[in-house]
């Protein structure tokens, strides 16, 4: 089964905040133990309820919680596959430069992060001393999660949770955080509960071309006529300093006008460069000195590639159906070339185009 993350943000000061951070900070304690711990094995388990069996006392004796405990080792566990996915030297891995903390099962309610009505979560926090204590926080729900997590709680929905910390720091004597609190539901019932459209009668195909700064949309019918064409700027969010959460949400809302865009004009397939050409990364919570984030043409494949999921993932809430081409001569080709001639596209909706034309020859 696949599953969809929804970030619920939140604002907290004073004491909260001192209980939060340091639960924080022993889970990232216990994971560094566990990380150590497991890079120093000459064979590692193969399942969860291995890693569990062979590493939940370690964590157990830097965070004495037991959910917790089994948080860091599933995520040190997640960091090791992820490794094994795209050929890094997992020895060679350290953790990244983050402040959370969660428990890895899926239960309904989440005994240490627990959804409450009105979309405020108690969380069980440690103190450094070991203490336990429930706090409450009132995160932000945007709109369109509302009756999502209502369904939540009518439904029994079991899910995931994890508190994530983005900002901290003392004001006038006060400690303050900002961040989210962060719940994994299963796609089918995210779709289900959050679909714009329940039926596409299209029968058009659409081809995306994805960059930086835009997303390019070509519009064909089944014999390869061009439609239409359009273009979704995010230039904004590529100038320095940027906040990434603030890029995220103007990209989403891009993406959502694209969709809604393609669904009114008749697309009922959109086709999309494989993600796993472009290259993807999946070491969430990782750092690694053969893929460093300095690499400039590694920083925009992962972006382009995280743009395309965002398109992938929420298709489907319009009734439009994804399917994947690969990307190669669409943007370096004398078909290229010939096309933007022929069209007069500009080379970005020409990719777009000839996207599309692949998909429905591939079809």
């Amino acid at each position: 089964m696949s599953y969809i993350t929804i970030a619920l943000p939140f604002n907290v000061g004073g004491e909260v905040a001192g209980r939060i951070l340091s639960t924080a900070w022993l889970f990232k304690a216990a994971t560094h133990r566990v990380l150590h711990l497991a890079k120093s094995s000459p064979a590692l388990p193969g399942s969860d309820i291995g890693w569990k069996a062979v590493f939940r006392k370690d964590a157990y004796a830097v965070i004495p919680n037991r959910r917790y405990a089994d948080g860091a080792v599933v995520l040190v566990r997640g960091i090791y596959e992820s490794c094994r996915e795209l050929g890094v030297d997992f020895r060679g891995v350290e953790l990244g430069d983050w402040l959370m903390f969660q428990q890895a099962e899926k239960e309904y309610p989440a005994r240490n992060i627990t959804l409450r009505p009105g979309g405020e979560v108690y969380v069980t926090t440690i103190s450094y001393s070991g203490a336990v204590e429930r706090v409450v926080l009132k995160p932000t729900v945007p709109k369109s999660y509302a009756t999502l997590l209502e369904k939540i709680l009518e439904e029994r929905q079991e899910h995931a949770a994890r508190v994530v910390i983005k900002g901290y720091g003392v004001r006038k004597g006060v400690v303050w955080i900002s961040g989210e609190v962060q719940l994994t539901i299963p796609l089918t019932f995210y779709y289900r509960h959050m679909a714009r459209y329940r039926a596409n009668k299209g029968s058009l195909y659409g081809g995306v071309d994805v960059n930086v700064d835009r997303v390019n949309l070509a519009i064909i019918d089944n014999s390869g006529e061009l439609r239409d064409t359009y273009t979704f700027w995010f230039r904004e969010v590529v100038a320095r300093g940027y906040p990434r959460r603030s890029a995220r949400s103007v990209i989403g809302m891009r993406v959502h006008e694209m969709l809604e865009y393609a669904y009114h004009h008749g697309v009922k397939v959109l086709f999309l460069e494989n993600p796993a050409v472009l290259g993807r990364l999946r070491l969430l919570w990782a750092r690694s000195t053969e893929r460093g984030s300095e690499n400039y043409n590694w920083k925009v494949s992962t972006f382009r590639s995280s743009i395309i999921e965002m398109i992938a993932l929420k298709a489907p809430l319009y009734g439009i159906e994804v399917a994947y081409v690969n990307p190669k001569g669409t943007s370096n080709s004398r078909e290229h070339s010939e096309a933007m001639k022929k069209l007069r596209l500009d080379r970005h909706a020409t990719s777009a185009y000839l996207i599309a034309l692949r998909g429905v020859a591939k079809k």
